[in-house]
């Protein structure tokens, strides 16, 4: 059976569609690909030059560092961090932004937002090698909050309140990262997923006090399916077949963007693994697991109980002098040989 999707809702950051014709464990890796897997730009760097707020300075980084940024075709248009050859950071590895405000009004509170943040150009001190192809492929909105991205329509994220004589003076470093990494870099606020809603499958075991139908009610996606008939046998064969996506960002990617990288994320993992097993990977030369392994010569026993090389001796021994090819005087002393040293039992 072919895979196929079939859309019911899509928005800029919200897409409703329904997956067939695969199984609950592509399924599965595939909801986890948009959650964890979709590189985005976020806050990771934080620096201070002034807080005189109420707010520590780890609450405002913390804050700081969940604020989405606008992250646009962020797979190529920018670099890792630990890829990136500069040595303080780069325009093709970080985006710098900064707050810089003072209330000086007396009784009122200044309210410092999302949208306060700038951008400021960072150095081109690119490594060697490097053309700077990545800035290229950026949009104009790439890395600013997306309170400030045109085609948001909410209310920015609230960093702090200032009073008189307060300030606020920081310089941020955005960087490209997924969220296994931090949950800052998740592109999804979440990802609704669902399958078998009439739990024909029995995966889910319903605990009620008084009346099963009342206390799980059915969700929408029942309406997909057909109903159980009540004395309908237990398949014990049966896999599902529908699995239901609600996709929500925040802002930082569409919708869609999230679908088509993740998707794309999969089948990119998937030829590696097919190529690995089709072209596996010739010896190393400093893989030695199937070396000849050198014979070395036993050592011998001398007469007092010592032991040496039979061809050039073990050296010189801790309680005697000279080395040799066996005998007397060379070799490790035998731990119960005490006439001539050695170590005593």
């Amino acid at each position: 059976m072919n895979s196929t999707v079939t859309i019911r809702e899509l928005k800029r950051d919200k897409c409703n569609f329904v997956l067939r014709g695969v199984n609950l464990g592509f399924a599965n890796s595939f909801r986890r690909t948009m959650m964890a897997d979709i590189p985005t730009v976020a806050i990771d760097l934080v620096e201070f030059e002034s807080n005189t707020t109420v707010l520590p300075d780890e609450f405002i980084a913390h804050r700081l560092g969940m604020i989405p940024l606008v992250s646009t075709n962020c797979d190529e248009s920018m670099k890792y961090t630990r890829e990136c050859d500069c040595v303080e950071g780069c325009s093709l590895c970080m985006i710098e932004l900064r707050i810089d405000f003072r209330c000086d009004r007396p009784g009122t509170t200044m309210n410092i937002t999302s949208n306060h943040l700038e951008i400021r150009p960072m150095p081109d001190n690119w490594g060697p090698g490097n053309t700077g192809e990545e800035l290229a492929k950026r949009t104009p909105e790439f890395g600013i909050p997306v309170s400030k991205s045109k085609d948001f329509s909410g209310f920015p994220i609230l960093i702090a309140s200032l009073r008189k004589g307060q300030e606020l003076k920081v310089r941020c470093y955005a960087k490209k990262g997924i969220a296994k990494d931090h949950a800052k870099w998740s592109p999804c606020t979440a990802v609704g997923f669902e399958y078998d809603p009439y739990n024909k499958l029995r995966h889910t075991s319903y605990w009620f006090e008084t009346d099963k139908a009342a206390e799980w009610p059915l969700s929408p996606n029942a309406a997909e399916e057909d109903a159980p008939l009540d004395d309908e046998p237990f398949d014990y064969d049966a896999e599902p077949d529908r699995f239901y996506y609600n996709v929500e960002t925040d802002g930082s990617l569409t919708a869609k963007e999230v679908v088509l990288k993740a998707l794309a994320d999969m089948r990119s993992r998937a030829a590696t693994i097919v190529f690995n097993i089709d072209n596996p990977p010739t010896s190393d030369a400093m893989d030695i697991s199937e070396a000849p392994m050198a014979q070395m010569p036993l050592p011998t026993r001398a007469a007092n109980g010592s032991y040496a090389s039979p061809s050039t001796g073990w050296g010189t021994s801790p309680n005697g002098s000279g080395s040799g090819t066996g005998g007397q005087g060379t070799g490790w002393a035998s731990p119960n040989v005490t006439a001539a040293g050695g170590w005593a039992v």
